[in-house]
C-alpha cells in the first residue's frame, strides 16, 4: 500500500467519526460528503500513484476547514468546542 492510501483513510475516519458525532442537519450531511471524499480518493490512491488527485483532497481539506469553522460559530449549548473550555479553566 501507498502512504496515500493510509493518508486518505485516516482523513476519511477521521471525517466520517466527525459526521457521527454531529446532531442531524445540513453541516452533518456535508461532513459525510466529506467523508465519502476522502474514502473515493482513497480507492483511487490504492490503485497506484497519481498526483491528479491532489486538487482533489485539497478541495475537500478545504470544505471540511470551512464546515469546522461554521460549526464552532454555531455550537449550541451541548456542543462547545474542547479548547476554549480548557482555556478558561486555565485563566480562572
Amino acid at each position: 500500500m501507498s502512504d496515500a492510501f493510509d493518508y486518505f483513510r485516516a482523513y476519511a475516519v477521521r471525517a466520517l467519526c466527525n459526521a457521527r458525532s454531529m446532531p442531524k442537519g445540513r453541516m452533518k450531511h456535508l461532513q459525510l460528503v466529506v467523508g465519502r471524499i476522502y474514502n473515493l480518493l482513497k480507492k483511487e490512491a490504492a490503485y497506484g500513484p497519481n498526483i491528479q488527485h491532489l486538487d482533489d483532497f485539497r478541495a475537500a481539506q478545504k470544505l471540511e476547514s470551512s464546515l469546522d469553522r461554521r460549526s464552532n460559530d454555531h455550537s449550541g449549548g451541548r456542543l462547545t468546542p474542547a479548547a476554549p473550555q480548557s482555556s478558561d479553566r486555565e485563566a480562572g
